[in-house]
């Protein structure tokens, strides 16, 4: 049963639903999503609403379907469905190659590096080395090394200096290089409004002329279809050409959710590399040298006793440096551990107290085998490694007695323990895997 007949009174009400629409959606968002819809159909309750291509069905079934749907009935005075109705090409097709004299002017993305991002201002550590050693790498080699590089970390463990510093050496070492930074959040809503202005040729040239793209927190691609299609065929494009694409995440490529198998593939295809937090030495030298930047003396005892405290990430430890200059040269109190206390207060949580049973339930986790059974007498290969593991942690990081650790796994003597501590020192000492392992446990529960 066809309701509303396509003629001037149909366009005059989707009019009409446009003006209302107009007065309570903010104007950029009105032109670039709902000015470009058309009525294609009104039929058996459905009204069917023509839209430029797939991505703008995903975004208005997200964001402007109640108030698509309520603004109809209130011109039509009837609950009616609207469905999405693509009249357009759709993103999902592979793009069309533009032909060189008919394609749109490449346009430069902007530079947003930050000058203090460089290879000189980052430290080294244990946790990064690889990291770094890679990132130099590809800036001395655009397209020739670990193409795409892929670097994961927790959040403030540097992956935006890494990432930067490759930026801004390339620029030195490739006078005229065609390059853009831009965190992946940039780049989607660079995307929306060039399909709402109608310049996605302008925006595909721009991107896929560089010689370098850094593209930081791929990570916002979950449930972002659209974003995920112009990647791929960006990187595919890019990597065509034997241009240079770098990436960072919170995660490595296969746990970041929703993200399509054929660009976990492409983002893996490279070297993927981690970053982890930084280590007490580390920590310390980030502040010193931070300090320097700030021209501030800070003594080396106060950096150790802040970097002790501070865990988590080097934001945390920049944030409560700028906090202990400002309490200093605002009060002229004395530089002392009292004064950094209070400028670590409330930037850091409470510690929880590292004891046996976070140390067990971490080596049980790690080995996936319950911690009962590393208690038991059970002597599979795995359980066993579990359990000299879990003895050895007891014994350096608590500082146990031989007596008690035996006593924790089990009621295990003396002499089971020395061979357990005499096995994890020989097995770490001639297997660098086992060492990494054993470190980064440590790192865990020392945070």
């Amino acid at each position: 049963m066809v309701f509303l007949s396509m003629g001037a009174g149909v366009e005059t009400i989707w009019g009409s639903v446009l003006d209302l629409l107009k007065s309570r959606v903010a104007p950029e968002a009105f032109d670039a999503w709902l000015k470009p819809t058309t009525l294609v159909e009104c039929t058996d309750g459905v009204v069917r609403v023509g839209v430029p291509n797939s991505f703008f069905c995903d975004w208005l079934q997200h964001h402007y379907l109640s108030d698509l749907l309520l603004a109809l009935k209130e011109i039509t005075g009837r609950s009616l469905r609207v469905e999405f109705v693509v009249t357009g090409q759709t993103v999902s097709e592979p793009p069309a190659k533009v032909p060189e004299q008919l394609a749109s002017p490449i346009q430069t993305p902007p530079n947003r590096l930050r000058a203090r991002y460089t290879f000189d201002t980052f430290i080294v550590g244990e946790g990064n080395r690889l990291a770094c050693a890679a990132a130099k790498n590809v800036a001395q080699n655009l397209g020739r090394a670990y193409n795409p590089l892929f670097i994961y970390g927790g959040v403030g463990l540097g992956k935006t200096h890494l990432l930067q510093a490759i930026g801004n050496a390339a620029l030195t070492i490739y006078p005229g290089l065609r390059f853009c930074y831009t965190p992946a959040e940039a780049l989607f809503l660079e995307l929306i409004q060039a399909i709402g202005k109608n310049t996605r040729v302008e925006f595909k040239n721009k991107y896929r002329g560089l010689d370098l793209l850094l593209l930081d927190d791929i990570h916002y691609l979950v449930g972002k279809e659209s974003l995920q299609e112009e990647i791929f065929y960006t990187f595919n494009a890019l990597q065509d050409a034997g241009s240079q694409v770098v990436f960072t995440s919170d995660r490595p490529p296969k746990d970041i959710p929703t993200l399509q198998e054929r660009l976990i593939s492409r983002l893996g295809s490279g070297l993927v590399v981690d970053i982890q937090p930084p280590d007490l030495e580390t920590r310390v030298a980030i502040l010193l040298q931070k300090a320097k930047l700030e021209n501030f003396d800070l003594p080396e005892e106060i950096a150790v006793y802040i970097a002790a405290r501070v865990r988590s990430n080097i934001r945390t430890l920049e944030a409560t440096l700028v906090r202990l200059i400002a309490l200093h040269s605002l009060t002229g109190r004395t530089l002392d551990t009292k004064l950094a206390d209070e400028a670590l207060k409330d930037l850091v949580l409470p510690e929880q107290p590292l004891d046996a049973q976070r140390i067990m339930n971490a080596v049980a986790e790690h080995f996936h085998v319950p911690v009962a059974d590393i208690k038991s007498p059970i002597r599979t290969k795995r359980v066993a490694l579990a359990r000299q593991t879990a003895m050895y942690l007891l014994r350096h990081l608590l500082n146990l007695s031989l007596k008690d650790i035996g006593f924790l796994i089990g009621g295990k003597d003396h002499t089971t323990v020395m061979h357990a501590l005499d096995k994890i020192t020989e097995l770490k000492n001639r297997d660098p895997a086992f060492a990494s392992t054993l470190d980064k446990l440590c790192r865990e529960l020392s945070r």
